[in-house]
């Protein structure tokens, strides 16, 4: 037996699961409750909201209703992709051409370094939940770690390919990001960005000089080529 939830309102968007709630309704049940949408997804009319599986008896509506908060616009509290969203937001309108200030992309890109090191030492794979008894009932669904980068990197790393200073400050997060982790798996991800920020220069219009500098890590992102320059220090 599949129960299917349909959202019937007006749109809101989903700010937090209930996870216990939703645990308790699907032990109730005897079955497994899905969700079909993300903290953070706006719902309008007649989206499928969750499906509950290999259930003995119907749940109430209401019951399953009432585990999942609605907002009228996202949140932070189970959703960290939002204030990623919003930093990145604030870099690309600082890196439009009608404002033209990598300054403070590179200061939005500071704050996105932070949040990335804290979620990369998370486990992020975190979408199922578990009765006392260790039986699962709910799944729902969770941003991979490559989707936290994609989010992050994407549009800064096309919107500034052609400023050196953010460039320069993308490669110092990445580089500093993979030195950070212990998991082979997220530190290759970071590593396939790198080689994608690469690219990036090298399709930039910036001349081969300024496409070599834009290629030295700096975390304010023309001040000091640290790499460089604690290196030629250290004795032979």
């Amino acid at each position: 037996m599949v129960q299917t939830l349909t959202y019937v309102a007006a749109p809101r968007t989903i700010a937090e699961f209930d996870i216990d709630g939703l645990v308790r309704l699907g032990q109730q049940a005897g079955g497994i409750i899905v969700m079909a949408c993300e903290v953070g997804d706006t719902l309008v009319e007649n989206t499928v909201l969750l499906q509950v599986h290999g259930a003995k008896a119907a749940l109430p509506e209401s019951d399953l209703m009432r585990a999942v908060h609605f907002a009228f616009e996202r949140t932070s509290e189970q959703d960290p992709k939002y204030p990623i969203r919003l930093l990145v937001d604030v870099a690309i309108k600082a890196l439009s051409p009608a404002i033209n200030d990598p300054t403070t992309a590179v200061q939005a890109i500071d704050q996105i370094d932070d949040l990335l090191r804290r979620l990369g030492g998370h486990d992020l794979d975190a979408g199922y939940a578990h009765d006392a008894d260790g039986v699962l009932r709910l799944i729902f669904p969770m941003p991979t770690w490559e989707d936290y980068l994609a989010l992050a990197f994407d549009e800064i790393r096309q919107y500034g390919s052609d400023s050196v200073q953010v460039m320069r400050r993308l490669r110092s997060a990445l580089v500093r990001l993979a030195d950070s982790m212990t998991d082979d798996a997220r530190i290759g991800a970071v590593e396939r960005y790198l080689k994608q920020l690469d690219a990036s220069v090298d399709r930039s219009h910036l001349t081969a000089e300024d496409q070599q500098t834009a290629r030295q890590e700096d975390r304010q992102g023309l001040g000091l080529s640290r790499r460089h320059a604690q290196t030629k220090r250290l004795p032979p």
